[in-house]
């Protein structure tokens, strides 16, 4: 695999730690720093993966599922786009195992063997510097390419990983695509870590949208932004009743606030609020109309509405001119 010797490696990690002050402020020499100082590890460690028993697995995945649900569509199709590249694509949870993985048959024995598979333990503390525990320690977007892994035995691996949030904003794991191979460029890996941002935001919003199926979901920022992973929910009363970590940052919103009864026209403003409510009134107007074949009258019962009510809103919506 051209793994780094283990001389080399503990070399390379010892010369790093002890170099200037600006090597001591890189992420990487914190990283590997915490991982020889504050756990312990040592470089050249050959042990095998650790992994969690079969019942320790069942238990965290079911702990996950709502988001593995969520994720389910997103990991296949994420897959499609990477694993003509010799990746594996593996969803942990916030405690860096992987619970979900998606890979070729071809390339299961050698990933299984590098431990890039369900229930091993990719924790910071576990396996030292790594695409998935640093991720998460450091609770950012990261690739951990090769030799900048801490242990010798992962330094055939690049690691690219992006955090994942639930309902609440809170982090529940992460996304990662991994890969042996040796030829991995800084442009496909790029490229990679773009795919995996994407369907990072894609799994956070499809999680969110889950847990609020049954209230009005409303993009919480600039449109042309396309931050698709900025959602709050609403109920009919137009308070906000929830909000990704994405409109939590960019709005302010904070658990308290939504437990306070936080009104949406208080972060979005009343022009947005009212523009979208209008949207909503005029969908539901639709759905009732094509529910019961246009029939107005029909229609107006069904939304517990007066026949003349009905056409005003029709009007009002600019929708008289529609046929129904």
């Amino acid at each position: 695999m051209g793994a780094r010797s283990g001389n080399d490696h503990l070399s390379l990690i010892k010369a790093t730690l002890d170099g200037g002050a600006a090597a001591a402020r890189s992420a990487l020499a914190a990283s590997w720093r915490r991982s020889m100082s504050l756990y312990g590890l040592d470089p050249e460690d050959s042990g095998r993966p650790h992994t969690l028993t079969d019942a320790q697995l069942r238990e965290a995945r079911q702990a996950m599922e709502p988001i593995t649900r969520a994720a389910a569509a997103v990991l296949d199709r994420l897959f499609l786009a990477v694993g003509d590249t010799g990746c594996c694509v593996l969803l942990t949870n916030a405690e860096g195992v992987p619970l979900e993985r998606r890979g070729a048959a071809a390339d299961d024995e050698v990933f299984r063997r590098w431990g890039l598979w369900p229930g091993a333990v990719w924790s910071e503390a576990v396996e030292g510097t790594n695409g998935i525990g640093t991720a998460l320690v450091e609770h950012r977007p990261l690739t951990i390419h090769r030799d900048q892994h801490f242990h010798t035995r992962n330094t055939a691996l690049s690691c690219t990983s992006h955090p994942i949030h639930d309902h609440r904003g809170r982090l529940a794991g992460l996304l990662d695509v991994s890969s042996c191979r040796a030829d991995a460029t800084e442009g496909m890996l790029g490229l990679i870590a773009a795919a995996v941002a994407d369907a990072a935001r894609a799994i956070e919003a499809q999680t969110f949208r889950q847990a609020f199926a049954e209230a009005r979901i409303v993009l919480a920022g600039d449109p042309g932004e396309r931050n698709a992973a900025a959602l709050l929910a609403v109920d009919k009363d137009d308070l906000v009743i929830g909000a990704t970590r994405a409109a939590r940052l960019a709005l302010s919103i904070t658990d308290e606030r939504i437990a306070a009864q936080l009104a949406a026209s208080e972060v979005l403003g009343a022009g947005c609020v009212e523009t979208d409510l209008l949207e909503a009134e005029r969908g539901a107007v639709r759905r009732a109309l094509a529910l019961n074949g246009g029939n107005v009258s029909a229609a107006a019962r069904a939304l517990g509405l007066s026949r003349a009510t009905l056409h005003r809103k029709l009007h009002r919506l600019g929708l008289a001119g529609e046929p129904h």
